[in-house]
This record gives C-alpha cells, sequence and structure tokens, in this order.
C-alpha cells in the first residue's frame, strides 16, 4: 500500500572510515524502506538494499521535493549503474 510517507534518517555512518555504504543501507532496510532516490551507489551498499527489497532510482539534480516529484509521477528510472565503491564523498 502506497502512503507517500517520507522520513528523514540521520547518516550515523558519514563518519565511517569503512563500509559507510553498508551502513547506510542497512540503516534503511531497518527502517524499511521501500524505495531510495540516490544519484549513485556503491556496490555493497546495493547488495544490501536489493536483499531488503528496497528499489534504487536515480535522481536527476535539483532538490529532494523535486526529485520525490519526478519519481512520483514516474520520470525517474531505476539505477544501474551501480559501482564499485565510491570515495570520492561530496561530489556528484
Amino acid at each position: 500500500m502506497e502512503t507517500k510517507e517520507d522520513i528523514f534518517l540521520t547518516n550515523a555512518a558519514a563518519e565511517s572510515r569503512g563500509g559507510a555504504g553498508i551502513k547506510a543501507a542497512q540503516t534503511i532496510v531497518d527502517h524499511k524502506v521501500d524505495v531510495l532516490l540516490t544519484p549513485r551507489c556503491g556496490e555493497n551498499a546495493a547488495e544490501v538494499l536489493k536483499a531488503g527489497d528496497t528499489k534504487i532510482y536515480k535522481t536527476i539534480g535539483g532538490t529532494a521535493l523535486e526529485n520525490i516529484n519526478a519519481y512520483l509521477s514516474g520520470k525517474l528510472s531505476e539505477l544501474h549503474e551501480i559501482h564499485a565503491g565510491f570515495h570520492g564523498h561530496g561530489e556528484n
């Protein structure tokens, strides 16, 4: 059932030296999130999300609200360009 509920989660893994993506993904799965909107995702985090039945959609830039509206109107596509790991934190 679609509720259009949104929540803000603090990313406690953001300060981690290693495995931050996996920890962040596990937090998302633990909160039973159905859909994640993101510009990119690492391979290990994607596997955690996939195992938790969380779909990953590629954002198109702009604000979070713009991307939510784009998702709701079917304008975002599933993210398939999964990379081995992301170490350029803060870059797009």
